[in-house]
């Protein structure tokens, strides 16, 4: 009786370590959250996908030289809540991207609001998603 519980107890134990990590997020901790970075160029490309919709952006440097940075929006399920979806942008398309930039120094940002080339605004977060 007492092996058998003990077995009991160790499986128990070794499902709940095992799960542990799907419950767990990165959050915003990766990033720099008390200063925004704006950023104008060309979307390079534009993944709504699970677990985070990415869009990858063309920046020319006052030395004339692109680099690409990635923004790191929610979940496409959120976004959709908020008018994205798919075909909101395409490649090629002028944006202008605000968001917290990575604090390893990697060209990366957690977006933070969207403007595309006719004005309009979107907005990636909300206080109840």
């Amino acid at each position: 009786m007492k092996n058998w519980l003990l077995v009991l107890l160790a499986g128990f134990a070794v499902a709940l370590m095992v799960s542990a990590p799907v419950f767990a997020h990165h959050g915003a901790s990766p990033y720099d959250t008390s200063k925004l970075t704006t950023l104008k160029g060309r979307v390079a490309d534009f993944q709504f996908i699970n677990p985070h919709v990415v869009i990858a952006v063309d920046v020319t440097d006052e030395k004339g030289k692109t680099e690409t940075w990635i923004g790191e929006a929610n979940s496409p399920n959120v976004l959709a809540r908020h008018g994205w979806d798919k075909d909101i942008m395409k490649k090629g398309d002028e944006i202008t991207v605000i968001g917290n930039r990575g604090k390893n120094g990697s060209r990366t940002l957690r977006l933070q609001k969207v403007v595309l080339a006719n004005g309009k605004e979107l907005d990636p977060n909300s206080l109840s998603d």
